[in-house]
């Protein structure tokens, strides 16, 4: 693997890691305001973002790179609302997006197929994230300021499950 490409796989491992910690964070906050739904929700989240760190690290052992874990930068801990979160998350998440895209890129520069296909999974999931948040929003943007709609919101959040990643079978 072309050192650079290895350099910046490191970085998204890091990220991806950065961004589990962020999630995590948004999960507690939720919990302490009594938001057990978006609190299921974010702590889900957390778990994916942990899948798509192993599923780089996997990646690159693999391919005989070499992992460097690095420490992970400190998060957010609070929220002016619930609204603020969710932003704060598609924002991060156009920001791994563009990661992504750009190491896709490099991949391409040095003809690295191999990682260029593993990308592609990221590519498309980030696609689904950035989807799933907007979807969010725009429905906390309907609800404008309705404590009952909100609560009931906040429920149905509970509904959803977690899926291990694809890649790690």
């Amino acid at each position: 693997m072309d050192r650079k490409i290895e350099e910046a796989m490191n970085r998204q491992i890091n990220a991806e890691l950065w961004s589990a910690y962020l999630y995590l964070s948004m999960s507690l906050y939720a919990k302490s305001k009594g938001l057990d739904g978006v609190s299921h929700w974010m702590y889900l989240q957390w778990l994916e973002e942990q899948d798509h760190a192993r599923i780089l690290q996997e990646y690159m052992l693999r391919v005989d790179a070499k992992v460097t874990l690095m420490p992970i930068d400190g998060v957010p801990s609070s929220w002016e609302s619930v609204y603020a979160m969710f932003k704060d998350a598609l924002i991060h998440e156009q920001q791994v997006t563009h990661m992504i895209r750009r190491m896709v890129k490099m991949a391409y520069d040095v003809d690295d197929f191999s990682t260029v296909s593993r990308l592609q999974w990221f590519i498309d999931e980030q696609v689904e994230e950035e989807d799933s948040v907007r979807a969010i929003l725009s429905a906390l943007e309907m609800l404008g300021g309705d404590s009952a709609a909100m609560y009931e919101y906040d429920k149905s959040l509970l509904c959803r499950q977690y899926t291990k990643a694809e890649p790690l079978g």
